[in-house]
């Protein structure tokens, strides 16, 4: 003996249509999770990469980076400031040359 439930709207075009949509929906949902994971994983790999390049090239060229200034680059998500630093290391005569403000800077134009 089977039981077999019955309720208004069962089989309908409607009832379809919703089903269809939930699916739908379903697979755009991880398709697009899928894409921001792969962007937000590409850039996080930009972002330690280029810190490492930092520390590295610091070191090639005999250049004592502290502690808390190494802490400082590895901990930092901020890929334009990453940018900056690494610029500056290219030119620095100390670790605490990366975190120096520009002459000028938050000085009103005159």
């Amino acid at each position: 003996m089977s039981f077999v439930t019955y309720f208004p709207g069962r089989g309908t075009v409607r009832e379809t249509a919703y089903l269809e949509g939930k699916v739908e929906g379903k697979v755009e949902g991880k398709a697009e999770g899928k894409v921001e994971g792969k962007v937000e994983g590409k850039v996080e790999g930009r972002v330690e990469d280029r810190a490492e390049l930092i520390l590295r090239v610091l070191e090639k060229r005999g250049i004592g980076v502290p502690e808390d200034a190494r802490q400082l680059i590895s901990s930092c998500t901020d890929l334009d400031t990453l940018t900056l630093w690494f610029d500056r290391a290219l030119t620095a005569t100390s670790g605490e040359d990366l975190f120096a403000e520009e002459p000028g800077a938050g000085q009103a134009p005159v």
